[in-house]
């Protein structure tokens, strides 16, 4: 991948490129979304949002939270990937400012109308899309074209969201199909760095056996959990539904099987992208049984793609990103590892509590506290170098 050169930035660290405030406060505020979902999940707190208090949870975390993850990790790969200038400065403080007043204007939809609070939340994703895709056209990038996909279903996802929350009170199809876009942006971003970063590291610390090279098995795999998932949005009940989910579980398993995890497992910034991968199989399993098994709810599967897949797979992602282009020692700390470990026991607890292992309450109240331990202890850990200038003004590539 291209490398790109920063040149001199005179303004603000935290805007000289798109991870910096998309990572620092998209993590922030998935500590504090989830501190404020329990309390409401118990009926204790009521927010001054039209939604439900679990569509405003699903919401907020898959557009609120992912959309700024999503759109830190574009805007500082996209630059490697065209060889242009990454999005700084005043342009990148203008998207951060509409991506913080969408989640205003969600929270506080009861006061200003739910076509308003709509209108100031898409425009966010709306915005990145556009900007993607005039970067890759610009750069004639053809080949990372495919990223747009995802994104663009993303934005029509969050449309549909809150369309169908305001005309029937609660998010169904809309809701499926944004938990089905980050799972496909995982198989297509995760399927490209898991194994070249093994790949690099086992080369260069444990020579031997490699992970496998994308091939047309690797799109035979995607392709199937795309129609799996297309098949789950639309028909989330049934034994076609089953079939095509299992199917998809069982290839995935087989996919991440070539990428040679088992030589990695010493290296937690390594081993944690396999086992976030690991939840997608996992998760398509359990959605799977569901379908047969009356004491398997779906929720356990649900969480699983959602904190397990999705959680794991983007804290890690920002972890190696932020200590990459920061100019920091690529290794795992003592309390990176405490946050890693925080971020698997997150889902962990709350399949749990879904196939009714333990006490509900309990697990409840342990996978939040996991989840913001790991979140906000990101948001703590990082924040003095998203603030500060790297020395080194080459950027690595992502």
């Amino acid at each position: 991948m291209a490398s790109t050169r920063l040149g001199d930035c005179d303004g603000p660290a935290i805007l000289s490129y798109g991870f910096r405030p998309f990572f620092l406060f998209g993590a922030l505020y998935a500590g504090l979304s989830m501190i404020l979902w329990l309390p409401q999940f118990d009926g204790e707190l009521e927010l001054a949002t039209l939604f439900a208090p679990v569509d405003w949870h699903i919401h907020e975390l898959l557009f609120g939270y992912l959309g700024a993850v999503v759109t830190g990790f574009l805007f500082t790969a996209v630059p490697n990937w065209t060889g242009r200038m990454p999005i700084r400065g005043t342009p990148l403080l203008i998207l951060f400012v509409l991506w913080a007043a969408g989640r205003l204007a969600v929270t506080f939809s009861a006061h200003i109308g739910w076509a308003i609070a709509m209108a100031i939340d898409v425009a966010f994703l709306g915005a990145v899309a556009v900007i993607v895709a005039r970067e890759i056209f610009a750069g004639s990038n053809w080949r990372n074209l495919k990223v747009l996909a995802p994104l663009v279903l993303l934005l029509v996802a969050n449309i549909g969201f809150h369309i169908e929350a305001h005309h029937t009170g609660v998010s169904d199809f809309s809701r499926r199909l944004a938990l089905a876009v980050p799972v496909m942006l995982i198989m297509l971003i995760g399927g490209r760095i898991v194994p070249s970063f093994t790949r690099n590291w086992l080369v260069r610390e444990n020579p031997g056996r490699l992970p496998a090279p994308f091939d047309r098995f690797d799109l035979a795999v995607m392709a199937a959990t795309v129609a799996a998932l297309g098949v789950w949005v639309a028909v989330p009940f049934g034994a076609f539904t089953g079939v095509a989910l299992a199917l998809s579980g069982v290839l995935q398993t087989m996919r991440l099987s070539r990428w040679a995890a088992d030589r990695a497992w010493r290296e937690p910034l390594i081993f944690m992208l396999h086992i976030g991968y690991a939840f997608i199989p996992l998760g398509l399993a359990l959605l799977a049984v569901s379908q047969f098994l009356p004491g398997i709810p779906p929720l356990a599967g649900v969480h699983a793609l959602g904190a397990g897949a999705i959680g794991t797979m983007t804290l890690t992602v920002m972890v190696r990103a932020t200590l990459g282009h920061t100019g920091r020692e690529m290794r795992a700390s003592v309390v990176l590892k405490l946050l890693f470990a925080c971020v698997l026991i997150s889902p962990a607890a709350r399949i749990a509590e879904a196939l009714g292992i333990g006490a509900s309450s309990t697990l409840l109240q342990v996978s939040a506290i996991a989840w913001f331990i790991a979140f906000t202890g990101f948001g703590v850990v990082f924040a003095p170098a998203v603030f500060r200038h790297r020395a080194n003004a080459a950027a690595p590539s992502t």
